[in-house]
């Protein structure tokens, strides 16, 4: 019996036109077939966020590209439980490739990692891609990296509630050094990283910036692993339950008691 094509859900942060994502989508198609799903515009940062307050509209700019005026979780949500419900419904969800890192606690703000939060939280496998760099961007390493791993993900799966973040370094695929499991890193922020000023009617602005922010020295960290030139595979998983201090709250409880009594 021929065996069922494997149907890829593609999308990202930097917008629906962005060549990170059609570099990775194109190259995913010897693995099977890829619907983009992304949004309209720019939503760096975007984080987890689910639009409720307005409706959303899915435009198939041409065959099998989706634009949609939401957020990467939005494109998620809507691709898995409606454009691709049913027999199309994804084996696997990829975001990226992102124009920028995406290491340490970037995770948290991150709209790229957060698509594939939203694929792994509706079941299924989930990676994220994110290449280094701030000007010209090497996607042929990191598209040539995501067939494998794609390939892997879909033979082997992944551990329930677990999807994967991928940093690449900004080198083509020939000076790459290899690959390294790594776990995140943390950042450290000092006051430079706010950035304050005054608009043309004297009233103060502040921007958020990344001036000023260096790493806490951590084992096997992300930032680590790309500083040397490795592509960076961390795994990351949907339980923020700090399962120690779990233990350490039950001393509590009778305190925490007496003050709603």
């Amino acid at each position: 019996m021929k065996q069922k094509e494997k149907v890829i859900l593609a999308t990202n942060d930097d917008g629906v036109h962005s060549p990170g994502l059609h570099q990775l989508a194109e190259a995913l198609k010897e693995v099977g077939r890829v619907v983009v799903i992304a949004p309209d515009r720019e939503r760096n940062a975007a984080g987890h966020a689910l639009t409720l307050h307005k409706p959303l509209r899915a435009d198939e700019i041409r065959p099998g590209v989706f634009s949609v005026n939401g957020t990467p979780t939005d494109c998620v949500n809507l691709g898995v439980l409606y454009l691709l419900k049913g027999s199309a419904r994804p084996d696997l969800v990829v975001s990226g490739i992102n124009k920028g890192s995406n290491l340490g606690d970037d995770v948290t703000y991150s709209g790229t990692v957060s698509a594939a939060m939203e694929g792994t939280l509706l079941g299924i496998p989930s990676i994220a891609f994110s290449q280094l760099g701030d000007g010209q961007f090497h996607f042929e390493a990191a598209a040539r990296f995501g067939i494998g791993l794609a390939r892997l993900v879909l033979e082997e799966g992944l551990s329930r509630e677990v999807f994967l973040n991928v940093n690449v370094p900004n080198l083509p695929a020939s000076e790459i050094k290899g690959v390294r499991i790594t776990t995140l890193g943390k950042r450290v922020f000092n006051d430079s990283a706010i950035i304050e000023n005054t608009d043309p009617r004297g009233r103060k602005y502040f921007w958020i910036g990344l001036n000023g922010v260096t790493w806490e020295k951590r084992k096997n960290a992300d930032h680590e692993a790309v500083e040397r030139g490795e592509i960076s595979v961390t795994p990351l998983h949907l339980d923020l339950t700090h399962h120690e201090t779990v233990e350490r709250l039950h001393s509590w409880k009778k305190r925490l008691e007496t003050e709603i009594n």
